[in-house]
Protein backbone atom coordinates (compact mmCIF):
# COMPACT_ATOMS: atom_id res chain seq x y z
CA UNK A 1 0.00 0.00 0.00
CA UNK A 2 0.79 3.60 -0.68
CA UNK A 3 1.73 6.21 1.81
CA UNK A 4 0.26 9.59 2.34
CA UNK A 5 1.68 12.82 3.83
CA UNK A 6 -0.52 15.44 5.07
CA UNK A 7 1.48 19.17 5.48
CA UNK A 8 0.57 22.21 7.16
CA UNK A 9 -2.57 22.25 9.29
CA UNK A 10 -3.76 25.86 10.15
CA UNK A 11 -4.64 24.59 13.64
CA UNK A 12 -3.73 21.09 14.85
CA UNK A 13 -6.96 19.02 16.10
CA UNK A 14 -6.95 18.02 19.83
CA UNK A 15 -5.94 14.34 20.00
CA UNK A 16 -7.73 11.98 23.05
CA UNK A 17 -5.71 9.40 24.63
CA UNK A 18 -2.47 10.77 23.58
CA UNK A 19 1.00 11.16 25.68
CA UNK A 20 4.05 12.69 25.32
CA UNK A 21 7.45 10.50 23.73
CA UNK A 22 10.56 10.68 24.29
CA UNK A 23 12.78 10.44 21.08
CA UNK A 24 13.86 7.85 20.85
CA UNK A 25 9.88 6.40 21.70
CA UNK A 26 9.63 8.33 18.20
CA UNK A 27 12.43 6.56 16.46
CA UNK A 28 10.25 3.57 17.63
CA UNK A 29 7.15 4.75 16.08
CA UNK A 30 8.78 5.62 12.51
CA UNK A 31 10.14 1.92 12.45
CA UNK A 32 7.12 -0.22 13.40
CA UNK A 33 5.35 1.88 10.67
CA UNK A 34 7.54 0.30 7.89
CA UNK A 35 7.49 -3.06 9.33
CA UNK A 36 3.51 -2.85 9.49
CA UNK A 37 3.49 -2.47 5.80
CA UNK A 38 0.38 0.07 5.79
CA UNK A 39 -0.43 2.95 4.55
CA UNK A 40 0.95 6.29 6.25
CA UNK A 41 -2.34 11.60 8.14
CA UNK A 42 -4.62 12.99 11.30
CA UNK A 43 -8.09 11.49 13.34
CA UNK A 44 -9.00 12.66 16.26
CA UNK A 45 -10.45 9.77 18.83
CA UNK A 46 -14.05 10.47 18.43
CA UNK A 47 -17.03 7.71 20.35
CA UNK A 48 -19.31 5.15 18.25
CA UNK A 49 -22.95 6.78 18.25
CA UNK A 50 -24.57 3.85 16.89
CA UNK A 51 -26.22 0.70 18.53
CA UNK A 52 -25.94 -2.91 17.15
CA UNK A 53 -29.30 -3.12 15.92
CA UNK A 54 -27.87 -0.44 13.41
CA UNK A 55 -24.44 -2.06 12.36
CA UNK A 56 -24.76 -2.52 8.34
CA UNK A 57 -24.09 -6.51 7.91
CA UNK A 58 -22.97 -8.50 5.36
CA UNK A 59 -25.72 -11.11 3.60
CA UNK A 60 -27.05 -12.69 6.27
CA UNK A 61 -30.57 -14.93 6.57
CA UNK A 62 -32.59 -16.62 9.08
CA UNK A 63 -35.11 -19.11 9.33
CA UNK A 64 -38.66 -18.00 9.05
CA UNK A 65 -40.07 -16.91 12.67
CA UNK A 66 -42.11 -20.34 14.21
CA UNK A 67 -45.99 -19.15 13.58
CA UNK A 68 -44.91 -16.60 11.29
CA UNK A 69 -44.17 -18.62 7.99
CA UNK A 70 -45.43 -17.86 4.60
CA UNK A 71 -47.80 -20.69 3.15
CA UNK A 72 -46.34 -19.79 -0.05
CA UNK A 73 -42.90 -19.62 0.27
CA UNK A 74 -42.44 -21.97 3.46
CA UNK A 75 -39.00 -23.03 2.54
CA UNK A 76 -38.04 -19.42 1.94
CA UNK A 77 -35.57 -17.82 4.43
CA UNK A 78 -35.56 -14.40 5.63
CA UNK A 79 -32.62 -11.86 4.58
CA UNK A 80 -31.44 -9.47 7.67
CA UNK A 81 -31.30 -5.77 7.15
CA UNK A 82 -29.71 -5.09 10.55
CA UNK A 83 -27.98 -7.16 12.96
CA UNK A 84 -30.21 -8.28 15.37
CA UNK A 85 -29.03 -8.66 19.34
CA UNK A 86 -29.63 -12.39 19.99
CA UNK A 87 -28.15 -13.64 16.72
CA UNK A 88 -24.37 -15.64 17.36
CA UNK A 89 -23.29 -13.46 14.06
CA UNK A 90 -24.03 -10.22 16.09
CA UNK A 91 -20.77 -9.65 17.98
CA UNK A 92 -18.69 -10.47 14.74
CA UNK A 93 -20.67 -7.98 12.50
CA UNK A 94 -20.43 -4.63 15.73
CA UNK A 95 -16.42 -6.12 15.69
CA UNK A 96 -16.58 -5.90 11.68
CA UNK A 97 -17.16 -2.39 12.28
CA UNK A 98 -13.34 -1.53 13.55
CA UNK A 99 -11.61 -4.14 11.79
CA UNK A 100 -10.57 -0.96 9.24
CA UNK A 101 -8.48 1.01 11.28
CA UNK A 102 -6.62 4.71 10.38
CA UNK A 103 -3.33 5.43 11.66
CA UNK A 104 -1.74 9.10 12.85
CA UNK A 105 1.81 9.90 13.33
CA UNK A 106 1.75 13.81 14.48
CA UNK A 107 4.74 15.85 14.78
CA UNK A 108 4.07 19.69 14.75
CA UNK A 109 2.69 20.54 11.29
CA UNK A 110 4.02 17.02 9.39
CA UNK A 111 2.04 14.18 9.56
CA UNK A 112 1.93 10.57 8.41
CA UNK A 113 -1.35 8.99 8.16
CA UNK A 114 -1.80 5.12 7.48
CA UNK A 115 -4.73 2.91 7.15
CA UNK A 116 -5.84 -0.87 6.39
CA UNK A 117 -7.49 0.58 3.06
CA UNK A 118 -6.88 3.00 0.35
CA UNK A 119 -10.07 4.54 0.29
CA UNK A 120 -10.28 5.11 4.11
CA UNK A 121 -7.38 7.14 4.02
CA UNK A 122 -8.07 8.91 1.18
CA UNK A 123 -12.15 9.33 2.97
CA UNK A 124 -10.17 10.94 6.16
CA UNK A 125 -7.51 13.39 4.30
CA UNK A 126 -10.93 14.96 2.53
CA UNK A 127 -12.59 15.26 5.81
CA UNK A 128 -9.62 17.09 7.42
CA UNK A 129 -8.93 19.03 3.99
CA UNK A 130 -12.62 20.90 4.47
CA UNK A 131 -11.98 21.60 7.46
CA UNK A 132 -7.96 22.32 7.66
CA UNK A 133 -5.38 24.24 5.53
CA UNK A 134 -3.81 20.98 3.87
CA UNK A 135 -1.79 19.59 1.44
CA UNK A 136 -1.26 15.97 0.58
CA UNK A 137 2.24 15.48 -0.63
CA UNK A 138 0.57 11.76 -1.84
CA UNK A 139 2.98 8.65 -1.50
CA UNK A 140 5.62 8.91 2.10
CA UNK A 141 8.80 9.92 0.18
CA UNK A 142 10.27 12.41 2.70
CA UNK A 143 9.54 12.99 6.62
CA UNK A 144 11.71 15.03 9.15
CA UNK A 145 14.64 14.29 7.49
CA UNK A 146 13.90 10.46 6.68
CA UNK A 147 14.29 9.54 3.01
CA UNK A 148 11.98 6.50 2.46
CA UNK A 149 12.17 4.84 -1.06
CA UNK A 150 10.43 1.48 -1.96
CA UNK A 151 11.73 -1.60 -4.05
CA UNK A 152 9.45 -3.49 -6.28
CA UNK A 153 9.47 -6.31 -4.38
CA UNK A 154 7.64 -4.47 -1.49
CA UNK A 155 10.65 -3.70 0.68
CA UNK A 156 10.50 -0.40 2.02
CA UNK A 157 13.87 1.90 2.45
CA UNK A 158 14.58 4.28 4.97
CA UNK A 159 17.99 6.48 5.39
CA UNK A 160 19.18 10.03 5.69
CA UNK A 161 21.55 10.36 3.14
CA UNK A 162 20.69 14.47 2.01
CA UNK A 163 20.98 15.23 6.13
CA UNK A 164 24.01 12.95 6.63
CA UNK A 165 25.74 15.21 3.44
CA UNK A 166 24.42 18.62 5.20
CA UNK A 167 26.69 17.43 8.12
CA UNK A 168 29.47 16.55 6.31
CA UNK A 169 29.52 19.56 4.43
CA UNK A 170 28.83 21.66 7.96
CA UNK A 171 31.87 19.79 9.35
CA UNK A 172 33.98 20.20 6.39
CA UNK A 173 34.51 17.01 6.16
CA UNK A 174 32.63 16.68 2.33
CA UNK A 175 35.94 15.65 0.74
CA UNK A 176 37.78 13.28 3.40
CA UNK A 177 39.05 10.19 2.91
CA UNK A 178 36.46 7.62 3.83
CA UNK A 179 36.90 4.58 6.28
CA UNK A 180 35.31 0.85 7.10
CA UNK A 181 34.47 1.55 10.48
CA UNK A 182 33.31 4.32 12.86
CA UNK A 183 36.16 3.87 15.23
CA UNK A 184 39.33 2.06 16.00
CA UNK A 185 39.13 -1.51 18.10
CA UNK A 186 40.71 -0.92 21.70
CA UNK A 187 40.67 2.77 21.89
CA UNK A 188 39.73 4.30 24.07
CA UNK A 189 40.38 7.45 25.98
CA UNK A 190 39.53 9.37 28.98
CA UNK A 191 37.79 12.63 29.69
CA UNK A 192 41.00 14.13 30.74
CA UNK A 193 43.45 12.80 28.23
CA UNK A 194 44.70 15.54 25.37
CA UNK A 195 44.38 18.99 25.69
CA UNK A 196 41.42 20.23 25.69
CA UNK A 197 39.93 22.82 22.46
CA UNK A 198 39.70 25.71 22.73
CA UNK A 199 36.27 26.37 21.13
CA UNK A 200 33.85 22.94 22.17
CA UNK A 201 30.89 24.29 20.30
CA UNK A 202 31.71 22.71 17.05
CA UNK A 203 32.42 19.67 18.76
CA UNK A 204 29.01 19.54 20.99
CA UNK A 205 27.45 20.58 17.43
CA UNK A 206 28.63 17.63 15.24
CA UNK A 207 27.91 15.27 18.29
CA UNK A 208 24.44 16.53 18.97
CA UNK A 209 23.55 16.13 15.22
CA UNK A 210 25.24 12.67 14.59
CA UNK A 211 22.17 11.50 17.40
CA UNK A 212 19.78 12.01 15.65
CA UNK A 213 21.28 10.18 12.39
CA UNK A 214 21.35 6.88 14.59
CA UNK A 215 17.32 7.33 13.43
CA UNK A 216 18.29 5.03 10.71
CA UNK A 217 21.98 4.11 11.21
CA UNK A 218 22.42 1.64 14.21
CA UNK A 219 25.85 0.72 13.38
CA UNK A 220 26.43 4.52 14.64
CA UNK A 221 24.95 3.97 18.12
CA UNK A 222 28.21 2.99 19.87
CA UNK A 223 30.54 5.43 18.14
CA UNK A 224 28.27 8.26 18.46
CA UNK A 225 27.54 7.14 21.88
CA UNK A 226 31.15 7.46 22.93
CA UNK A 227 32.05 10.59 22.07
CA UNK A 228 28.49 12.02 23.85
CA UNK A 229 30.39 11.35 26.67
CA UNK A 230 33.35 14.17 26.42
CA UNK A 231 31.00 17.22 25.76
CA UNK A 232 31.54 18.76 28.94
CA UNK A 233 35.46 19.56 27.99
CA UNK A 234 36.03 18.00 24.76
CA UNK A 235 39.71 17.74 23.84
CA UNK A 236 41.69 17.44 19.96
CA UNK A 237 41.74 13.95 20.06
CA UNK A 238 38.17 13.33 21.31
CA UNK A 239 37.46 15.37 18.11
CA UNK A 240 39.41 12.66 16.14
CA UNK A 241 37.03 10.07 17.15
CA UNK A 242 34.15 12.67 16.08
CA UNK A 243 36.15 12.92 12.49
CA UNK A 244 36.85 9.15 12.30
CA UNK A 245 32.89 8.42 12.13
CA UNK A 246 32.72 11.43 9.52
CA UNK A 247 34.99 9.53 7.74
CA UNK A 248 32.87 6.47 7.87
CA UNK A 249 29.54 8.30 7.29
CA UNK A 250 31.11 9.60 3.70
CA UNK A 251 31.81 6.00 2.81
CA UNK A 252 28.49 4.81 3.53
CA UNK A 253 26.22 7.77 2.59
CA UNK A 254 23.25 5.98 0.62
CA UNK A 255 23.11 3.64 3.37
CA UNK A 256 19.97 3.02 5.42
CA UNK A 257 17.02 0.65 7.00
CA UNK A 258 15.31 -2.17 4.56
CA UNK A 259 12.37 -2.89 6.14
CA UNK A 260 10.85 -6.70 4.61
CA UNK A 261 7.87 -8.45 5.31
CA UNK A 262 7.70 -11.75 6.94
CA UNK A 263 6.89 -13.39 10.26
CA UNK A 264 5.34 -11.21 13.74
CA UNK A 265 7.37 -12.34 15.95
CA UNK A 266 8.97 -9.97 18.38
CA UNK A 267 12.62 -11.03 19.52
CA UNK A 268 15.29 -8.91 21.31
CA UNK A 269 19.05 -9.38 21.46
CA UNK A 270 20.36 -8.48 24.65
CA UNK A 271 23.75 -7.78 25.80
CA UNK A 272 26.50 -5.96 28.36
CA UNK A 273 29.83 -4.42 28.41
CA UNK A 274 31.03 -4.92 31.92
CA UNK A 275 32.87 -2.00 33.36
CA UNK A 276 33.71 -0.76 30.04
CA UNK A 277 34.16 2.75 30.55
CA UNK A 278 37.82 3.41 31.62
CA UNK A 279 36.80 6.68 33.53
CA UNK A 280 34.11 5.44 35.47
CA UNK A 281 33.61 1.61 35.18
CA UNK A 282 30.22 1.90 34.69
CA UNK A 283 29.15 -0.96 32.61
CA UNK A 284 26.98 -0.40 28.92
CA UNK A 285 23.68 -2.04 28.27
CA UNK A 286 22.93 -2.46 24.62
CA UNK A 287 20.13 -4.31 22.91
CA UNK A 288 18.34 -4.47 19.82
CA UNK A 289 14.77 -5.16 19.23
CA UNK A 290 13.23 -6.89 16.11
CA UNK A 291 10.14 -7.30 14.41
CA UNK A 292 10.27 -10.21 12.34
CA UNK A 293 13.29 -9.45 10.44
CA UNK A 294 13.26 -5.82 11.09
CA UNK A 295 14.80 -3.99 13.79
CA UNK A 296 12.45 -1.23 15.52
CA UNK A 297 14.54 -0.24 18.47
CA UNK A 298 17.84 -0.30 19.84
CA UNK A 299 19.90 1.18 22.63
CA UNK A 300 23.51 1.63 23.38
CA UNK A 301 23.78 3.17 26.71
CA UNK A 302 26.09 3.77 29.89
CA UNK A 303 24.39 2.25 33.23
CA UNK A 304 23.72 4.45 36.21
CA UNK A 305 25.77 2.35 38.65
CA UNK A 306 29.10 0.44 38.49
CA UNK A 307 28.16 -3.20 38.99
CA UNK A 308 29.89 -5.43 40.94
CA UNK A 309 29.81 -8.54 38.73
CA UNK A 310 29.27 -9.39 34.51
CA UNK A 311 26.25 -11.15 35.75
CA UNK A 312 24.81 -8.11 37.61
CA UNK A 313 25.71 -5.66 34.40
CA UNK A 314 24.26 -8.76 31.47
CA UNK A 315 20.77 -8.78 34.03
CA UNK A 316 19.96 -4.56 34.02
CA UNK A 317 20.50 -5.14 30.77
CA UNK A 318 17.97 -7.92 30.37
CA UNK A 319 15.88 -5.30 32.63
CA UNK A 320 15.83 -2.95 29.96
CA UNK A 321 15.26 -4.72 27.49
CA UNK A 322 12.40 -6.30 28.98
CA UNK A 323 11.06 -3.11 29.16
CA UNK A 324 11.59 -1.97 25.69
CA UNK A 325 9.71 -5.26 25.04
CA UNK A 326 6.59 -4.64 26.82
CA UNK A 327 6.63 -1.31 25.78
CA UNK A 328 6.93 -2.19 21.89
CA UNK A 329 4.07 -5.05 22.34
CA UNK A 330 1.35 -2.47 23.76
CA UNK A 331 2.44 -0.22 20.51
CA UNK A 332 1.34 -2.95 18.52
CA UNK A 333 -1.56 -4.09 20.00
CA UNK A 334 -2.87 -0.59 19.83
CA UNK A 335 -2.24 -0.66 16.26
CA UNK A 336 -4.45 -4.09 16.50
CA UNK A 337 -1.80 -6.66 15.73
CA UNK A 338 -1.50 -9.61 18.07
CA UNK A 339 2.20 -11.34 18.32
CA UNK A 340 1.36 -14.58 17.73
CA UNK A 341 4.14 -16.22 20.38
CA UNK A 342 5.38 -13.81 23.53
CA UNK A 343 8.76 -11.99 22.81
CA UNK A 344 11.68 -13.89 22.75
CA UNK A 345 15.02 -12.59 24.35
CA UNK A 346 18.46 -13.44 23.19
CA UNK A 347 21.37 -13.31 25.68
CA UNK A 348 24.84 -14.38 25.88
CA UNK A 349 25.48 -14.72 29.50
CA UNK A 350 24.06 -18.47 31.35
CA UNK A 351 23.72 -16.90 34.81
CA UNK A 352 21.55 -14.15 33.59
CA UNK A 353 19.83 -16.39 32.29
CA UNK A 354 19.65 -18.43 35.35
CA UNK A 355 18.61 -16.22 37.84
CA UNK A 356 15.28 -14.93 35.30
CA UNK A 357 14.12 -18.71 35.83
CA UNK A 358 15.23 -20.04 39.16
CA UNK A 359 14.19 -18.11 42.54
CA UNK A 360 17.29 -20.10 44.25
CA UNK A 361 20.29 -17.51 42.96
CA UNK A 362 17.95 -14.84 44.38
CA UNK A 363 19.65 -14.00 47.62
CA UNK A 364 22.93 -13.26 45.79
CA UNK A 365 21.15 -10.55 43.96
CA UNK A 366 19.14 -9.01 46.54
CA UNK A 367 20.73 -5.72 45.71
CA UNK A 368 19.26 -6.58 41.82
CA UNK A 369 15.64 -6.95 43.90
CA UNK A 370 13.63 -4.85 41.62
CA UNK A 371 15.32 -6.08 38.09
CA UNK A 372 15.19 -9.60 39.50
CA UNK A 373 11.66 -9.34 40.51
CA UNK A 374 10.67 -7.29 37.12
CA UNK A 375 11.92 -9.71 34.76
CA UNK A 376 11.01 -12.98 36.30
CA UNK A 377 7.44 -11.74 36.67
CA UNK A 378 7.17 -12.05 33.40
CA UNK A 379 8.94 -15.46 32.30
CA UNK A 380 6.29 -17.32 34.87
CA UNK A 381 3.87 -16.02 33.50
CA UNK A 382 5.01 -17.26 29.92
CA UNK A 383 4.92 -13.59 28.48
CA UNK A 384 8.63 -13.65 28.22
CA UNK A 385 11.08 -16.25 26.84
CA UNK A 386 14.74 -16.34 27.16
CA UNK A 387 17.08 -17.77 25.17
CA UNK A 388 21.28 -18.12 25.16
CA UNK A 389 22.77 -17.48 21.91
CA UNK A 390 26.95 -17.80 21.54
CA UNK A 391 28.43 -14.37 21.48
CA UNK A 392 29.74 -14.80 17.89
CA UNK A 393 25.65 -14.91 16.82
CA UNK A 394 24.93 -12.16 19.78
CA UNK A 395 24.19 -9.23 17.25
CA UNK A 396 23.73 -6.59 20.40
CA UNK A 397 27.76 -6.88 20.19
CA UNK A 398 27.94 -4.18 17.72
CA UNK A 399 26.86 -1.71 20.22
CA UNK A 400 28.95 -2.66 23.04
CA UNK A 401 32.45 -2.23 21.87
CA UNK A 402 34.80 -1.15 18.92
CA UNK A 403 34.86 -4.00 16.72
CA UNK A 404 37.25 -5.41 13.86
CA UNK A 405 36.10 -4.58 10.30
CA UNK A 406 34.96 -7.90 9.04
CA UNK A 407 32.70 -8.64 12.78
CA UNK A 408 31.57 -4.95 11.84
CA UNK A 409 30.28 -5.41 8.72
CA UNK A 410 28.34 -9.19 9.57
CA UNK A 411 26.46 -7.77 12.36
CA UNK A 412 25.55 -4.54 9.63
CA UNK A 413 23.92 -7.50 7.75
CA UNK A 414 22.36 -8.74 10.82
CA UNK A 415 20.73 -4.83 11.07
CA UNK A 416 19.02 -4.84 7.52
CA UNK A 417 21.44 -2.33 6.41
CA UNK A 418 22.36 -1.50 3.23
CA UNK A 419 22.92 0.41 0.30
CA UNK A 420 19.69 1.99 -1.40
CA UNK A 421 20.54 0.89 -4.98
CA UNK A 422 17.63 -1.03 -6.28
CA UNK A 423 15.09 1.59 -4.68
CA UNK A 424 12.59 4.03 -6.06
CA UNK A 425 12.14 7.03 -4.66
CA UNK A 426 16.06 8.02 -4.20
Amino acid sequence: MESKTVKEPRTVPTMRHSLPISNSEERDLVNILPSLSLKTSNLPARDAPWKWTETSMKKKCMRQPQGFEDSAYPTHVCRLRKSLYGLKQAPRAWNAKFTDSVILLLYVDDIILTGSKDSLVQEVIDELSAVFEMKDMGRLTYFLGLQISYHDNGDIFVCQTKYARELLAKAGMDTCRPCTTPCKPHCQLLASEGDSLSDPTIYRSIAGALQYLTFTRPDLCYAVNTVCQYMTQPSYLHFQLVKRILRYIHGTLDHGLTFTSGSWDLHAYSDADWASDVNTRRSTTVFVVYLGNNPVSWQSKKQNSVSRSSTEAEYRALANTTADLAWVRQVLLDLKVFLPQPPTIHCDNLSALALSSNPVYHSQIKHLDIDFHFVRERVQKKDLIMQYIPTEEQVADIFTKELHGPIFLRHCRNLQLSSSAGFEGE
